[in-house]
């Protein structure tokens, strides 16, 4: 439940160490996929390292951009004054404060993204067996470390290395894929599934477009053209 946005994308890095020490890999042609937030981490961690040679996001969002959304500078500084407050709390030995994340029941998801989520992530569609009470709900404390997370800036210094952004037309978190497209240089492709959501493309196979991922890594990846 610990947020951690420099983790996140090293995770990525780690990857690429371990497949380097593979005898069967290519070194030279490595590529990655990012999920959701995942897109974004990838993206983040692709700028500094240059072992990923074609990137790809589907679905993704900037959990930076998604956390500093609020009204009002107001509304940011009592969230910051909450979080300062509640450190003081846990290192005195107080109670954990989860924040945000998946409604646990029907009842709580009361709009189209949180039923989306929901949908998702507290039924059988998407978990094995029992889901944890906290499954996808950051501490307090941690949280605030997305406010400073930036991936898309400099995302321009990927180039000439390739990216693919893949999204459906209908997801709310289009509009990120739509940002770093505009925001990064060629060679870059923007892919809007028909009809399709946010969470659609984790898991709905009819519609995840496997057939232009496999020709985006092909196109940049194979060795034996």
């Amino acid at each position: 439940n610990s947020v951690s946005p420099d983790i996140y994308a090293e995770e990525y890095s780690a990857a690429v160490d371990y497949l380097d020490t593979l005898s069967f890999v290519d070194q030279a042609h490595i590529g990655v996929i990012g999920i959701c937030a995942g897109g974004g981490f990838a993206i983040s961690e692709a700028k500094i390292d240059a072992r990923m040679k074609a990137i790809a996001t589907v679905s993704m969002v900037d959990m930076g951009a998604a956390t500093r959304f609020m009204p009002d500078k107001d509304q940011r500084q009592h969230v910051l004054d909450q979080t300062a407050q509640q450190r003081d709390v846990e290192y005195a030995g107080g109670k954990r404060l989860y924040v945000g994340g998946t409604p646990d029941t029907a009842a709580e998801a009361d709009n189209p993204v949180s039923q989306e989520f929901y949908d998702f992530y507290r039924t059988s569609r998407g978990s094995v067996g029992d889901v944890k009470k906290h499954t996808t709900h950051p501490t307090m404390t941690s949280n605030v470390k997305f406010m400073n997370f930036y991936p898309f800036n400099d995302i321009e210094t990927i180039a000439p290395r390739p990216l693919l952004f893949i999204a459906g037309s209908k997801a709310m978190s289009v509009m990120f894929s739509k940002e770093a497209y505009a925001k990064a240089a060629e060679p870059k492709e923007l892919y809007l599934v028909p009809e399709a959501g946010h969470v659609d493309l984790y898991d709905r196979t009819e519609l995840i477009p496997f057939s232009k991922i496999k020709a985006f890594f092909d196109r940049y990846l194979r060795n034996d053209k």
